[in-house]
């Protein structure tokens, strides 16, 4: 359940209209409210103010009539800029960047306030009474009305110097690079997983039972899409209740097919159809991936970025290194991450679910190859990949990690000897490797 809240709420956020939708309805009861207190208290004590709306009913008609047909004219133009600005940011930066577009909130409110700024102004108008024995205008109501245009104004102002900066590729790299350190906070706490007992005890654990991979049953996908979260908690509560062992065969990311297994339980002879249902409950499949529970695909958002401002249409260097800066950035965060254990274990110290998560080696190669591979003729962007090896080597902490960065920094060097014809830029690229080799060796002897 707390996986599919998750889910929800963030499709929430990603979406158009629960914004815009929630301020409407604010809009609905300030109007109530507004007239409300226009029909209980007299309008002379606002009159004097000298601030407020004193005209006649006809006035007020036509100046709310006004505000609102204003508005939803320029909720309308709103709406197109935005789509403007996604559409060139799907075909510069890549398709998977219009969600992040889609979350800007910034986007949500500007479209929500010229909403209720209408939605205000209509409702008030139709309490207007003209007929000289009922008359009533409701004078606060409309200086509200008033208040709200001009405010509608500066929203407008504030929106188009807002979309022309966020589709600059620097501003969107930037707000990438922020969203995947926050979720590399989120995702690595150090010591999920692990029951804060001594690292021996722990060791003791670390192994399944030997029958497991004898008697464990895979549990199947109801449905076929992309893993993207998984409720953790009630699947430990779930292998608490029924006292079983779980291994998960699949984390958020990976696309599953329908009846693929997602996870083994252990002892085999206990999984129902009822026990299946709760367990599927604890997956949540979607259409897309996304970045709650999946580091990588962030990781990824600036790959992608990276590809295609070295793909020949395009041909952008410098977009391409900005995302380098920024993956160097998240990797040296990564690196200073304690990996989370996959076991987990219960109140009694029982072994209940084995998770397996991405590690610092699958995450090197997943951001460095795909650029590397784009990258070979271009040695400004091998020479700031050689920079950023150098960066992150001040940062790792095992010789495994430190390994994977000295292969990823000869797989750099060796394609820039194969693929850049001068020979200066060559030498510079060398150069370049040799402090990163230097780096990474004083980090083993550290």
């Amino acid at each position: 359940m707390k996986a599919l809240l998750l889910k929800y709420w963030d499709r929430l956020r990603s979406s158009f209209w629960f914004v815009p939708a929630t301020m409407a309805c604010l809009a609905v009861a300030l109007a109530a409210a507004a007239v409300a207190l226009d029909e209980a208290v007299a309008g002379d004590w606002l009159r004097r103010l000298g601030w407020s709306y004193s005209g006649g009913a006809e006035g007020a008609s036509l100046l709310l009539g006004t505000v609102a047909g204003s508005m939803i004219a320029i909720a309308g133009t709103v709406f197109s800029m935005t789509l403007v600005a996604m559409s060139l940011a799907s075909s510069q930066l890549g398709p998977r960047l219009l969600r992040n577009f889609m979350r800007d909130t910034a986007n949500q409110v500007v479209l929500g306030t010229f909403v209720a700024t209408f939605v205000y102004c209509l409702l008030v108008l139709r309490t207007i009474r003209r007929a000289d024995e009922v008359a009533f205008v409701p004078h606060l109501s409309v200086s509200i009305g008033v208040l709200l245009a001009m405010v509608s104004i500066g929203v407008l102002i504030y929106f188009i110097h807002h979309v022309s900066v966020s589709i600059q590729a620097d501003v969107v790299v930037a707000r990438v690079g922020k969203e995947l350190e926050h979720g590399i906070g989120r995702l690595f706490p150090g010591q999920l997983g692990q029951p804060g007992r001594d690292a021996a005890k722990l060791a003791g654990h670390a192994g399944l039972p030997a029958a497991f991979e004898r008697e464990a049953r895979p549990v199947g996908a109801l449905e076929d899409g992309y893993l993207q979260l998984i409720d953790a908690d009630a699947l430990m509560t779930l292998a608490s209740q029924e006292d079983l062992l779980l291994r998960l065969e699949r984390r958020p990311g990976h696309y599953l097919v329908q009846g693929q297994a997602m996870v083994m339980v252990w002892p085999g002879d206990r999984v129902t159809d009822a026990l299946v249902g709760r367990l599927n409950d604890a997956f949540v499949l979607g259409m897309q991936r996304t970045a709650t529970q999946d580091i990588e695909f962030s990781f990824h958002q600036l790959v992608e970025i990276a590809v295609r401002a070295l793909s020949p249409g395009v041909n952008d260097p410098f977009t391409a290194i900005a995302c380098v800066d920024r993956l160097a950035s998240a990797l040296c965060r990564l690196a200073r991450c304690d990996m989370p254990s996959p076991l987990r274990f219960d109140s009694q110290g029982r072994l209940r679910l084995v998770a397996p998560g991405s590690t610092f080696v699958g995450v090197v190669d997943m951001a460095f190859n795909q650029i590397r591979q784009c990258a070979r003729s271009n040695p400004a962007v091998a020479i700031r990949m050689l920079d950023a090896i150098t960066q992150i080597a001040g940062q790792v902490q095992g010789a495994q990690d430190t390994a994977c960065l000295q292969r990823h920094a000869d797989m750099i060097v060796r394609g820039a000897r194969e693929a850049v014809p001068e020979a200066q830029d060559r030498l510079a690229v060398e150069a370049r490797h040799l402090a990163a080799t230097r780096a990474l060796r004083a980090s083993r002897r550290s």
